[in-house]
């Protein structure tokens, strides 16, 4: 069976009170018409016919991608308009209706959905609920079979009273959307194409219509407000950290913990408060995570420890190494295994050999440090001239002294050491010393400046 998915997202969402499209604002640092393009793609179909309007061309140029197909959606006038803008693009056997603005649908409950339909049947996803103002109704005969689906505004007190309600999101044969299309009417009390009205005309033409629910009612919630955006944030996380703790991790606290990207772990990882994982993350086994830390877009391997409040970017940190607390280690930074980044520490452009320190106050950038290496405190690597940037290389087992200033390009050599204080601009030798300081003179019968006395 293919399959041809349209995503409506033309809306304007006014209620969100934002220039920004609707579709177009984050859960857990993806769009919402991102999450839904992404769970699209899972299913793997034929085509992915995403119809736009307010806002257009800054939705198609946030989700440009080859695999996807703009429809231009000129007037807002229902749900049953935009499909039928989508419909020349449509050469599927079975179509497909999600929403740009209901991010959290899972792609297990789609293909329940999907093998409910043939040619003589179509799937409808609906929700049980306890308060479902604002929902269409669906509609039940005496043998539980669904009739129709009567929307909210146009609902009698008695549909009102019905709990089960329709998401929207409706799989059905491609051979008959045609038909169905043609035969939409707007005479409702929104003056709408709605695509709900396919539901009595499938009935009328002998079609069975086809329920399935989703497990966790919030995969079919929508985003209209700020507050409702909110709550799919935060069910999302949730969400992401039980996947996370089935998996091995302990979270200290689950309500205070996010994640923005793709995640992989390993076992007896110890997630603390208030961390945040960006990007596509990497951790494995015996990792520890101190408290309000980011990650983004790095790897750590196992037993790496990451103390409290410490930024790690585009980095990988190798096994057993350790970073903070308020360590920053920017893209381009590798630590090989046991190699330590201690507080105040800032890496860039930067790799630390086996074993190699760099304890506190200290910035190396475009540096090359081998194995068993001590950085002194204070020390940085001068790698940028105002206009190219430069290399600063240490061989192994180099002692850099407190308060220095390395000033690229520049080498120090395998077993070299720096006295404190030093401006290196030359080579250090293997095994030599550098001193590169003025030497101190004390200067006798010296007297401190005093205040002037004012008159």
């Amino acid at each position: 069976m293919s399959l041809d998915i349209v995503i409506l997202a033309a809306g304007q969402g006014t209620r969100m009170r934002s220039a920004l499209p609707k579709v177009l604002h984050p859960v857990a640092g993806n769009s919402m018409l991102g999450h839904v393009i992404h769970s699209a793609r899972q299913l793997q179909p034929k085509g992915i016919h995403v119809v736009i309007g307010h806002g257009a061309e800054l939705v198609r140029e946030r989700l440009a991608a080859d695999d996807l197909n703009f429809v231009m959606q000129d007037k807002q006038l229902g749900t049953g308009h935009a499909v039928a803008q989508a419909l020349p693009a449509i050469t599927a056997d079975t179509v497909l209706v999600l929403y740009g603005d209901v991010p959290l649908i899972e792609v297990e409950t789609l293909q329940r959905l999907l093998a409910k339909v043939s040619e003589q049947q179509l799937g409808l996803l609906t929700v049980t609920l306890q308060d479902p103002t604002g929902y269409g109704r669906i509609v039940r005969d005496g043998a539980g079979k669904v009739t129709a689906i009567v929307e909210h505004k146009d609902a009698s007190e008695a549909q009102k009273a019905i709990k089960e309600g329709n998401t929207g999101i409706l799989a059905m044969p491609a051979a008959r959307l045609a038909d169905w299309m043609g035969r939409l009417s707007n005479n409702n009390a929104q003056g709408e194409y709605y695509l709900t009205d396919v539901i009595a005309m499938a009935v009328d033409d002998g079609l069975v219509v086809a329920t399935e629910q989703p497990h966790d009612t919030m995969e079919v919630q929508g985003a209209n407000d700020r507050r409702q955006l909110s709550e799919l944030e935060r069910h999302y996380q949730l969400r992401e950290g039980r996947r996370l703790m089935a998996q091995g991790v302990t979270l200290r606290d689950p309500a205070r913990f996010d994640v923005r990207g793709e995640v992989t772990v390993g076992r007896d990882v110890l997630i603390d408060i208030n961390v945040i994982l960006e990007g596509k993350v990497v951790i494995e086994d015996d990792v520890q995570i101190g408290p309000n830390c980011v990650i983004k877009d790095s790897t750590l391997r196992k037993g790496v420890v990451i103390k409290a409040n410490s930024h790690i970017e585009g980095a990988v940190m190798g096994e057993g190494s350790d970073a903070g607390p308020f360590a920053r280690l920017r893209p381009g930074s590798v630590l090989e295994a046991k190699a330590h980044v201690g507080n105040f520490v800032e890496l860039k452009n930067a790799h630390l050999g086996e074993g190699a320190k760099a304890g506190h106050l200290t910035y190396l950038g475009d540096a090359e440090i081998g194995a068993r290496s001590n950085i002194g405190a204070g020390t940085i690597t001068c790698n940028y001239d105002g206009a190219n940037k430069f290399r600063t290389v240490m061989g192994e087992d180099v002692f850099i002294g407190s308060n220095n200033s390395l000033v690229a390009p520049v080498e120090i050599q395998a077993g070299a050491t720096t006295a404190a204080g030093s401006t290196i601009t030359q080579t250090v030798d293997a095994g030599q010393l550098g001193v590169a300081r003025a030497r101190q003179r004390n200067i006798e019968g010296w007297k401190r400046p005093e205040k002037i006395k004012k008159s």
